[in-house]
């Protein structure tokens, strides 16, 4: 029966496989082109080759988007970086802070002769890559946080915790963004004003920091009672404990549901779209408006899905390898006797 399932699963697959590469390669339109396009029977590429521009740096001038697509890849390369084991040292983070602040003075400006560029011109790819690299690293030591308080013997610390966690969760991403966006300002001073692209990614860091922290959490009670009492044995404090020994145990045992919110981050960022920031996903909408390219948004959701791909897919991999490989130290103690 296996084998059955299997031939005639082939089979369909196969049967679909060909009438979509000759409609996506054979009978395509590569040149941008709109009559040529609604003439052809196959896809229309030539609306990726007319809009990639405005696809990967949104409204940023056109004689300019050579920054961002340097910061893009500074980016990228950051992110492989951290990817390798054997760059685990402190000086990666002083990289990753020397990258960011290369990649602000290109997208920004205002310094060694660029121009300045305001951040409500930021758009495409790079948009969504920063809001999630930022976003992550500014939420993972807060969801720590987050979490550790959750488990606190304090109970106002524990309580203050357990509230921010369930509000946050309880509601949905697009009314944190709409909260940023509108009722954020009215609690500042007056003169005081934070621009839109903060406003937005304060609420995705809050918004990931729940998530993330209630992860944090699932693997720290996966961690058996008796590490606790081995690193107090050894004369280690609470903190010295938390560092050395538990939670580097209780954040290997919770990769695969981080990696699986950090996915789900990289994707919501496209909600932004409702405060008027205009990501991956929002300039390929816009892009669809021009009536000269209306009707084919089959190819550009198809390029969108293909994108959103290779980075998820990207991380989803990584995270199995990464569960596979040995450990550098074995931090775990043994239970006294």
């Amino acid at each position: 029966m296996n084998r059955a399932l299997t031939i005639v699963l082939a089979f369909l697959v196969a049967a679909a496989l060909v009438p979509f590469a000759q409609w996506a390669l054979v009978d395509a339109v590569w040149r941008p082109d709109p009559d040529a396009c609604r003439a052809a029977h196959g896809a229309c590429w030539g609306f990726i080759v007319e809009k990639h521009r405005f696809i990967l740096f949104g409204t940023y001038p056109y004689d300019e988007q050579w920054r961002p697509a340097v910061a893009t890849i500074l980016l990228l390369a950051l992110w492989i970086a951290s990817a390798v084991r054997g760059f685990w040292r402190a000086w990666l983070a002083a990289l990753w802070a020397a990258g960011l602040g290369v990649i602000g003075v290109l997208m920004w400006g205002g310094l060694f002769g660029l121009p300045y560029v305001e951040n409500e011109r930021w758009g495409g790819l790079i948009l969504t890559l920063l809001l999630t690299t930022i976003g992550l690293a500014a939420a993972f030591p807060l969801s720590i946080a987050l979490a550790l308080g959750r488990r606190s013997d304090l109970p106002a610390i524990r309580a203050l915790c357990i509230v921010y966690i369930e509000l946050i969760r309880g509601v949905p991403l697009v009314s944190l963004l709409f909260m940023a966006s509108v009722m954020l300002p009215l609690f500042l001073p007056g003169g005081m004003t934070i621009d839109k692209l903060a406003r937005a990614q304060i609420a995705l860091v809050l918004f990931a920091a729940a998530y993330l922290a209630e992860v944090v959490r699932g693997g720290l009670q996966a961690i058996p009672r008796g590490q606790y009492d081995a690193a107090a044995a050894v004369g280690l404090d609470y903190w010295s404990a938390m560092r050395a020994v538990i939670l580097p145990q209780a954040l290997r045992i919770a990769v695969p549901p981080l990696v699986n919110t950090c996915i789900g981050f990289f994707k919501d960022t496209s909600l932004v779209l409702i405060i008027g920031l205009f990501d991956l996903l929002s300039t390929i909408k816009v892009a669809l408006t021009e009536p000269a390219w209306t009707g084919f948004g089959v190819e550009a959701y198809l390029f969108a899905a293909l994108v959103y791909f290779v980075f998820c897919f990207a991380m989803s991999r990584y995270s199995q390898r990464f569960e596979r490989e040995r450990p550098v130290k074995d931090v775990v103690l043994r239970e006294p006797a």
